[in-house]
């Protein structure tokens, strides 16, 4: 049945209402519930670079800028993948658009164990990799929150932005187990086989709109038709960031969330590890210290979803940055040989505000933009993601250039406390709703 086929056949609702879903639990908390294990599974890499980084460098001889680079062009195509795959979504439909994405990742992932040069690298991290995660980016959290859901919106959000934590917290532990015992090649593979085991899951169980199975989304008081495919999905990517570039808010959420990215994947996901290794901290301690930022994530992203539905977003986001910022400065002192009581402290600290960032920029994002926030958090994404690039590279030629990354800590600290002021600066929209309104 083609998807034009199947919009004309659930516009209307079931004869018998919405009934028969009282004292049930709403279909729109299983979609929220395969969404949060695909992005587990698509997570899988994220765990990889900062344990790849060393082995790498051992058997091939490439330096760490180069690596860096690789990743870099990941986290880039991550990030600039993220608006055209909500853009995709819309057009096909979340199910094909995600499965399609988990192959190419799968297909990335495993052909690295052939590679034997630097071009080989930068094509399957930096781009299958990158092309394939883009379009598994938050976008797709977006897109579900914003089809399925219309009450709990940032909760769902907090939810789903965990689901990434989660990952790293299943993964780390694992992968940096295979690297020190078996070496890198067995890690990739594993990463692959995780890709691969969720597209079933995908295919059986996520439903692209409340209309395909005759419900309403969760909490709206009636029945949502489904709209029809939108044509030309790269067409409208770019015509939602022309009109989006025009105002104000765009540029301050972009820039606000290009500094979250360079403190989180570009700098502690992707350097963290190696960094520690230099001072003398087992590769396996150290990823599991990055395991643990992966439960607290999950606590603290949660967290900030309950918070946006109550408090002002900006506000929210303006706390969030200058105490990330004001953490980094210490690191330095922190990092040794082994693990002590004031390191857990910064690793729980920084795991809390890792990616409560996202619910409060969601928000805001759908304050502004209304029934294109999607795309536009896309391309807030894609920032994110070049601001993670950026610093993925950059740390490692600092690495390479000074013989510590000292200087990347206290860079990456003071960019925090401009994004915190930038926060503030965003305006309300007028006549918007207040946080209460959404819960």
């Amino acid at each position: 049945m083609t998807q034009t086929s199947e919009t004309a056949a659930v516009v209307e609702p079931p004869a018998s209402g919405r009934e028969p879903t009282r004292g049930r639990v709403h279909r729109a908390w299983f979609v929220a519930a395969v969404t949060f294990v695909t992005i587990i599974g698509a997570a899988a890499f994220r765990s990889v670079p900062g344990l790849f980084i060393d082995p790498l460098h051992e058997e091939f001889g490439w330096s760490r800028g180069t690596i860096g680079a690789a990743v870099s062009v990941n986290l880039a195509l991550y990030g600039l993948t993220a608006p055209f795959a909500a853009a995709l979504m819309d057009r096909y439909g979340i199910r094909r658009v995600v499965a399609v994405a988990l192959t190419v990742i799968a297909l990335g992932s495993g052909l690295t164990v052939w590679m034997t040069a630097a071009w080989q690298l930068l094509l399957c991290w930096g781009l299958l990799v990158g092309l394939g995660s883009g379009s598994m980016a938050l976008a797709f959290a977006a897109t579900v929150t914003n089809r399925w859901f219309t009450e709990r919106r940032g909760l769902v959000s907090g939810i789903l932005t965990a689901a990434s934590a989660s990952g790293q917290l299943i993964f780390l532990p694992v992968l940096s187990w295979i690297v020190t015992e078996h070496a890198w090649r067995p890690a990739a593979v594993t990463v692959a086989l995780a890709a691969l085991a969720v597209v079933p899951f995908v295919w059986l169980l996520l439903h692209d709109h409340p209309a395909d199975v005759g419900l309403e989304p969760y909490g709206a008081k009636e029945f949502v038709p489904k709209p029809a495919p939108v044509p030309g999905a790269a067409r409208r990517a770019l015509e939602v960031l022309f009109r989006a570039v025009r105002t104000g808010p765009f540029w301050l959420l972009a820039g606000t969330f290009a500094i979250c990215g360079a403190s989180t994947n570009g700098l502690i996901q992707t350097h963290f590890v190696p960094a520690s290794h230099d001072h003398g901290m087992p590769i396996t301690a150290a990823a599991s210290l990055l395991a643990v930022i992966g439960v607290f994530d999950v606590v603290g992203t949660v967290a900030s979803g309950w918070f946006t539905d109550r408090f002002d977003a900006r506000r929210l986001l303006a706390v969030y940055y200058a105490l990330r910022g004001v953490s980094l400065l210490f690191l330095p002192l922190l990092l040794a040989p082994s693990v002590h009581p004031p390191m857990v402290l910064f690793i729980v600290f920084y795991g809390l505000d890792w990616v409560a960032t996202v619910p409060p920029t969601l928000a805001l994002c759908r304050e502004h933009y209304g029934d294109d926030s999607p795309i536009v958090f896309g391309w807030v994404l894609a920032s994110h993601q070049v601001g993670a690039a950026l610093v993925a590279f950059l740390g490692g030629v600092a690495r390479d250039a000074f013989g510590s990354y000292d200087v990347v800590w206290y860079a990456s600290g003071a960019l925090c406390a401009a994004a915190a002021l930038m926060a503030l600066v965003i305006r309300r929209r007028a006549g918007a709703p207040g946080p209460a309104a959404a819960v």
